[in-house]
């Protein structure tokens, strides 16, 4: 009997001291190998950390109207909208906004800080880059960018036939 209640302490101090070792060695996390944002925030390359510089003579392609335009698109968890102001073919980003959409999102900075706003300047239509991390909303904000230039584009017809028949 002394035998099997050694044997069950033996076995219980060696369980003990062998999870000893599984504690999380960062505070609030699951294994020694996880590491908190803020840690994680230390060691990785701020994806939205990229400088954007738009040509200022850089106009559109296309046929677009003058006007104020604004497209949607759907987002992780709402709308993404763009507002564009078009000038003689040149393209100016007047406002990106997100409907619904959470801090914890990709693109919620993105669009916060204007770095979409820059980029649509930058390529003077739709065709933006990804930024890392904010794939969904990225894609969101090419698509309203481009929902804005098909009604820039479709306001520009008319004027074009009406030129023409004038001629």
């Amino acid at each position: 009997m002394n035998k099997n209640i050694a044997a069950v302490a033996c076995g219980a101090a060696a369980l003990t001291l062998g999870l000893t070792g599984c504690g999380a060695s960062f505070e609030g996390s699951g294994s020694k190998d996880a590491a908190s944002a803020e840690q994680l925030a230390l060691h990785e390359d701020d994806p939205w950390a990229f400088e954007i510089s738009a040509d200022s003579q850089k106009k559109a392609e296309g046929e677009l109207a003058d006007g104020v335009y604004t497209g949607t698109a759907p987002g992780m968890e709402g709308n993404v909208s763009v507002t564009l102001l078009v000038d003689d073919n040149r393209i100016t980003c007047l406002e990106t906004t997100q409907e619904g959409e959470s801090q914890s999102r990709g693109g919620y900075e993105a669009i916060r800080d204007g770095k979409y706003a820059l980029m649509i300047e930058e390529a003077q239509g739709s065709d933006i880059d990804t930024i890392s991390g904010a794939t969904i909303t990225t894609a969101a904000v090419k698509n309203a960018t481009e929902d804005a230039l098909d009604q820039a584009r479709a306001a520009a017809q008319p004027a074009a036939a009406a030129q023409a028949a004038s001629e």
